[in-house]
């Protein structure tokens, strides 16, 4: 089972259908079907649904248990391991494991589908949605932010499922778009947020000298570079990263002269 904790509160498991607003014209992913608690509501709502379950007895049992239902398509395997661009689907209604959160998240993220209804531990949910300032904002606040709108639900308590989490966990809802704003370089952005949540509590400059990504007289050009990370918004750091990528475009510049 993967250390999973099964979700049995069936309420619960009628509001995430909810929230999802299925039609048949759906085709939804759920990842960690576990013992088909979400898996036979969204087959009763959607056109389709594709269920993951890594667990093969876990997912031999779903297979008897489905009562004739010719919707659901169960896949033994890794949800890792497994290409998204070989799939279609248009949601996402799942009860993730737990420590593979930020993993499957940044993989969903770089797939195409229109909304998503997840379940994560609080304390990650907290951080995906978390604004500048407050106490879980981190790197996951950013990159999340840049790639999608994400709305906190509802916080489920452990008496949900079995065998009982020792944590709260929350209801997420995600809606991918196009960035929210251009970044020239985005590899860099996404080194650049690492680098300087690394060290959020040293100011950017400091930051950005320790990890060598600029040089003591190009420091003085960085936007922001007086404050710290915590504070700043992704925006902002995606026109610090600009401003990085502008001074390396013009040393190659200079080097090819």
């Amino acid at each position: 089972m993967k250390g999973q904790h099964f979700l049995v509160d069936k309420r619960i498991a009628e509001r995430q259908i909810g929230y999802a607003a299925l039609s048949d014209k759906d085709v939804v992913l759920e990842i960690g079907a576990g013992y088909g608690v979400l898996t036979k509501r969204i087959a009763r709502k959607a056109k389709k649904v594709i269920a993951v379950e890594i667990d093969k007895k876990l997912a031999d049992s779903l297979a008897n248990s489905l009562d004739g239902m010719s919707n659901v398509d169960i896949i033994s395997r890794d949800i890792l391991k497994i290409d998204f661009k070989d799939m279609e689907f248009n949601k996402v209604v799942s009860n993730l494991p737990y420590q593979i959160s930020s993993p499957v998240t940044f993989k969903l993220l770089e797939s195409d589908f229109d909304m998503g209804i997840l379940m994560y531990q609080k304390e990650f949910a907290d951080r995906l949605v978390a604004k500048p300032g407050s106490k879980n904002y981190s790197r996951l606040s950013v990159m999340a932010s840049y790639a999608a709108d994400w709305e906190m639900l509802e916080a489920v308590s452990p008496a949900a499922f079995r065998p009982r989490p020792r944590v709260y966990s929350a209801i997420v809802k995600v809606v991918p778009g196009k960035p929210k704003f251009e970044v020239e370089n985005e590899a860099l952005f996404y080194e650049l947020t690492r680098v300087l949540f690394s060290h959020r509590r040293k100011k950017i400059k400091n930051s950005l000298l320790i990890e060598g990504l600029v040089s003591p007289e190009e420091v003085e050009k960085v936007p922001y570079r007086e404050k710290r990370v915590e504070v700043l918004t992704p925006q902002q750091i995606g026109e610090i990263s600009d401003v990085i990528a502008g001074m390396k475009n013009e040393g190659k510049d200079k080097k090819n002269i």
